[in-house]
């Protein structure tokens, strides 16, 4: 019985535990089934993600190159140092955890130039990765290793990492800043060229994907694919960085000599291609740091009483106002005025038209800037007198159909679609709300806002032939070999006027330097043009109860062939004058004094320039002290001698540079020759040219003159290329600049 018993126990046990196995089975081969099959990709990524490491390599943006393929921005090797929270949180010694995170914290502190708490609360974040700072040079990121390494007895490498990444680097500082813009954080575009052509230059990322360990740490030997990141596409630009240079240099020097309210532009076109030679607008910003205040808006920020924030500060120091600020061009425009009346045949250069002073359109009184009027004038005598009656009288000659049309054809009821962001569009009156007023008002540029590239590119038109062409910045694009990929090509809209127009037009701008409100826009040996503006901030005068000026002026050379149009315009000036002619017409004659002759124009002199302007200094460096002198006595100079030797081993100044006739060049003949001592540079700026020649003659200076000294008007010096009281070595070449102040002031 007991065994038959024991017999149906051990039955009962089997069953049971062959169930148990059929059920173990069973649970198992279901859970298998559903990692494997049903969630198998799931539980692989999640596998892969902690078998494998996987990073992204940043591709570098590509290059921007000026015209002449300088760099002009790049991008260069960059760092970004993060740490591991979770692995030191996961540290099991409470006091060793604590005693790492304070390390790390003032290590990383001090190294980045943070805050320590702010150090200290990324160690206490649960997360396996925090971003402590980004884009840090290699100098900073050999210091962090130095300081993992003097660590190694705590294992800071293990919490503390370095990723490689790249920094967008401006080698130029501010050289185009408002033109090139910046990059965020993330290398992406946030302004100007940066931003527009983003998709561009911006690379395609690459990727490291390979094994790691349970500690996180690279297994070698071991699975590794390298995603190579490609480098963006490269622009080339049609900024000359050396047109571009003078022309920031100047605008900046009238910006600050005028006191400029609210900064000023300028821009150089190539009026047959569209192409922008130089475009700048000061105050401005360094890319390189775009972040940062100016010392002016810094000034303006920590003033008592400011209502300024720094984010309106730095919008308005990244802004361009050649593309998006709009303003009322003021006389300048009346070059498209009488472009229209001539195409029209409306009118003629010979035409005649009568300035008693005033002028009443639909009972608006209008006056001449000249109080008793002009008289009777031709139409090129009143483009040279700028006078507001003669134009409100050809305007209503046009009348407001034909003027409108013009108006659109010159292109400035649409944007120019300049490839830069931003551009603003103008505001002005159609046909259908233009009455007398309006148009009497519009005939000389008050009362609607262009902007400056809409401007230019109007008088480009205007002189280049009758052809309004589209404006551009970057005229290639490269691949990451150099390739071009990209052209662009001159793209002409429309022919707005004829040849012939053109040329009379051409012809008044010529006048209105030799006898106009221009004449500071002179450039000696060259035939150039301009025009000159002056008008009221209207809307903004109304608002305030302040009077403020924009002072412009365009010029154009050389004027028989135009190849450039440069436009300078200064926002509230407040150093003394306004007007576009003391303002803005001398900074248009010193661009075009250093821009003609660099790109391959031979300035032809008349007699009388020949007699005032400087002489090229021959160079006589190893000749002997007879055949020197003879060359330097020839070329209209003096010469002094200093030494005993026999041949000329040193000059001053050098050969090749220019130096006003009677003007003295030293010999030096003997290497131990004893030196002249410095001298000090004496304050021109009020002399007539002929007290200038007397300072710099009983000071032991040279002079070199520049700007209008040919006008017959009252010439004095404005301004000098050495400060007063500057210590120089005698027959040091001071430049001194002139300007004819009987134009300065007049209205326009």
């Amino acid at each position: 019985m007991a065994t038959k018993a024991n017999k149906k126990m051990l039955k009962s046990i089997l069953l049971i535990m062959l169930a148990f196995v059929i059920l173990f089975v069973s649970v198992t081969g279901y859970r298998l089934t559903t990692i494997m099959l049903i969630n198998g990709e799931k539980y692989q990524s999640l596998a892969s993600e902690q078998q494998l490491y996987d990073t992204l390599i940043t591709a570098p943006r590509g290059n921007i190159l000026d015209s002449k393929m300088n760099i002009l921005a790049t991008s260069d090797t960059a760092y970004t140092i993060y740490i591991i929270p979770n692995s030191i949180n996961n540290l099991q010694d409470e006091n060793k955890k604590t005693l790492i995170k304070t390390t790390i914290a003032k290590g990383i502190s001090e190294i980045l130039e943070i805050d320590f708490e702010t150090a200290l609360g990324y160690t206490e974040k649960k997360t396996s990765y925090v971003t402590v700072k980004k884009r840090v040079d290699k100098s900073v990121a050999d210091k962090i290793r130095q300081f993992t390494a003097d660590n190694k007895d705590l294992g800071i490498a293990r919490y503390i990492g370095i990723d490689e990444t790249t920094k967008r680097y401006y080698p130029n500082d501010s050289l185009a800043s408002v033109v090139l813009g910046f990059v965020g954080d993330d290398n992406q575009g946030l302004a100007g060229i940066e931003s527009y052509y983003d998709a561009q230059l911006t690379g395609v990322t690459g990727r490291v994907v390979a094994a790691k360990n349970a500690l996180g740490a690279d297994m070698p030997f071991s699975y590794q694919v390298v995603e190579e990141a490609k480098q963006g596409n490269s622009l080339v630009l049609t900024i000359d960085s050396y047109l571009q240079h003078i022309a920031e240099k100047y605008l900046e020097q009238a910006v600050e000599a005028n006191r400029a309210g609210d900064r000023g532009a300028c821009v150089i076109m190539d009026v047959n291609t569209g192409a922008i030679r130089a475009m700048a607008t000061k105050g401005d910003f360094n890319p390189n740091s775009p972040f940062t205040l100016s010392e002016a808006d810094q000034a303006l920020l920590d003033a008592e009483g400011s209502t300024y924030t720094k984010n309106e500060l730095l919008n308005k120091q990244w802004r361009n106002k050649t593309v998006s600020d709009t303003y009322e061009p003021g006389s300048v425009f009346k070059i498209v005025t009488g472009a229209m009346a001539l195409e029209e045949d409306l009118a003629t250069l010979d035409s005649s038209y009568n300035c008693a002073w005033s002028i009443v359109i639909a009972g608006q009184v209008y006056h001449c800037h000249k109080k008793g009027g002009h008289g009777t004038q031709t139409l090129k005598e009143a483009m040279v007198h700028s006078c507001n009656p003669a134009f409100i009288t050809i305007g209503q000659l046009v009348g407001t159909s034909k003027f409108s049309k013009y108006f659109e054809a010159f292109g400035l009821t649409k944007k120019t679609g300049i490839d830069l962001p931003g551009e603003s569009i103008s505001v002005y009156h159609s046909e259908k709300n233009m009455g007398p007023t309006e148009l009497a008002s519009s005939s000389f540029g008050q009362t609607f806002n262009i902007t400056p590239i809409q401007l230019i590119t109007a008088v480009s038109a205007a002189v280049n032939g009758g052809n309004l062409v589209k404006p551009y910045v970057v005229s290639q694009v490269l691949d990451y070999n150099n390739n071009v990929i990209k052209s662009t090509q001159t793209i002409v809209k429309r022919q707005v006027i004829s040849e012939e127009t053109s040329k009379k037009i051409r012809t008044m701008m010529q006048a209105v330097i030799e006898d106009g409100g221009a004449k500071n826009a002179y450039v000696a040996g060259f035939k150039t043009g301009a025009k000159t503006g002056t008008s009221e901030k209207v809307a903004q005068n109304n608002a305030s109860g302040e009077v403020k000026y924009i002072a412009s002026t365009v010029g154009i050379a050389p004027v028989d062939d135009p190849e450039l149009a440069v436009l300078v315009m200064i926002d509230e000036p407040n150093g003394g004058s306004y007007y576009g002619g003391a303002v803005a017409a001398p900074v248009v004659s010193e661009i075009l004094t250093e821009a003609l002759p660099y790109l391959g124009y031979e300035p032809q002199y008349t007699d009388k320039e020949l007699a005032q302007y400087a002489l090229n200094i021959p160079s006589v460096i190893n000749d002997d002290i007879a055949t020197a002198k003879n060359k330097i006595v020839a070329a209209g100079l003096k010469t002094r001698v200093i030494g005993n030797g026999e041949k000329v081993l040193r000059q001053l100044p050098l050969g090749g540079q220019s130096l006003a006739k009677g003007g003295t060049v030293i010999l030096y003949t003997e290497e131990g020759a004893t030196e002249e001592p410095n001298v000090t540079v004496p304050n021109f700026i009020g002399a007539t040219v002929s007290e200038a020649n007397n300072i710099a003659s009983a000071a032991g200076l040279n002079i070199e003159f520049t700007g209008n000294i040919s006008s017959n008007g009252y010439i004095t010096a404005y301004k000098q290329s050495i400060d007063p009281e500057t210590q120089v070595p005698t027959g040091t070449i001071v430049t001194v600049y002139f300007r004819d102040t009987s134009a300065a002031n007049v209205a326009d």
